[in-house]
Order: structure tokens, then sequence, then C-alpha cells
């Protein structure tokens, strides 16, 4: 018997300049989710809530809040990125190159453009990483770049359960 763990995050070392890490699933946004991000943002713009005013904008129809674009991007890249991270230190730049529509289906790649040892902290490093978003017609919605704090591998906490130690799986 083999058990797995899912991968979480890097350590330091594992991060090499010019990777790219494709990130799954995808996630279609929908209307409902827009405007239960809207609602908890306090972001009532009526470009995102509002179908009569949204006909009548220049995009032609409800555009989904760029945050939450932002936001569900972040997210896809978590498992890959910063699973494990200590700190996301900064984002660089965040931008909006298309708009994004209810019922768009976002993917997203993130690409390694930087990784530096801490010069103040041994057991850690920091890496920079930018990240883009696609709909499903394969055009970019979404552009950020961010620096991360990671551990090294030998300094990495453990993961733990709190029912380590016990056998789940006895009879």
């Amino acid at each position: 018997m083999t058990t797995h763990e899912r991968p979480f995050g890097r350590s330091l070392e594992d991060f090499v300049v010019g990777d790219i890490y494709k990130h799954w699933p995808g996630k279609t946004i929908t209307e409902a989710d827009d405007h239960l991000f809207c609602m908890i943002t306090m972001n009532h713009h009526p470009l995102h809530t509002n179908d009569w005013f949204a006909a009548r904008s220049v995009q032609g129809r409800n555009v989904v809040v760029g945050n939450l674009v932002y936001s569900v991007v972040l997210g896809m890249s978590v498992p890959d990125v910063s699973g494990s991270a200590i700190a996301n230190l900064e984002v660089e730049t965040l931008q909006h190159k298309h708009p994004t529509f209810h019922g768009d289906t976002i993917h997203a790649e993130t690409r390694v453009l930087a990784v530096a040892e801490s010069k103040s902290k041994p057991d850690r490093g920091v890496v920079t990483v930018e990240t883009k978003a696609f709909n499903q017609d394969g055009k970019e919605v979404c552009y950020f770049r961010r620096r991360v704090m990671v551990w090294k591998r030998s300094a990495a906490p453990q993961r733990e359960r709190p029912y380590d130690g016990h056998d789940v799986w006895a009879e």
C-alpha cells in the first residue's frame, strides 16, 4: 500500500527561473459568484449587478468585478506556488487586460521570474512569479506579478493532522 500526499506549495529549492506552472482546474465565474463577491466587498457598482445599466455600458453587458477575477486566479496558483509560503510579500503589478463576463471560464499559468535566498534569515528565500489568466477564448483577462517568501526545504514545518499517530484505517 502507498500513501500519497497532495503537493501544496513548494520549498525555495523547488523553484527554477523560467519554470511554468499550468494551474488546474479552471473556474467558470457565474453571475452568483460575482454578485456575492460584490455584496461581501461592498462594491455595488451597477456594471456588475444591474443588467439594465450594464446593457447601456461600453461593454454592453455585466462585467465581473476585477478583484474577483484576481482572487480566483490567485487562488488557482496557491497549490503550485504559495501553499506552504511564509508570507505573500507584494503584488508588484495587477492588470486587467480584457473584461471577464458572467459565464466565462478562467484558466491560469504562472512563470518563475526570480529565486533569491534571504540575506538575513538562512531558512527562507523570496520567489518572484508572474501569473496570466485566460478566458475560454484564449484572451488574457488578468496579469499580476508578486513576491512570495517561502521556506527552504530543511526548515519547512512538517504537515500535521489532529489525528496523527492513530491508524485511521485499522479494522
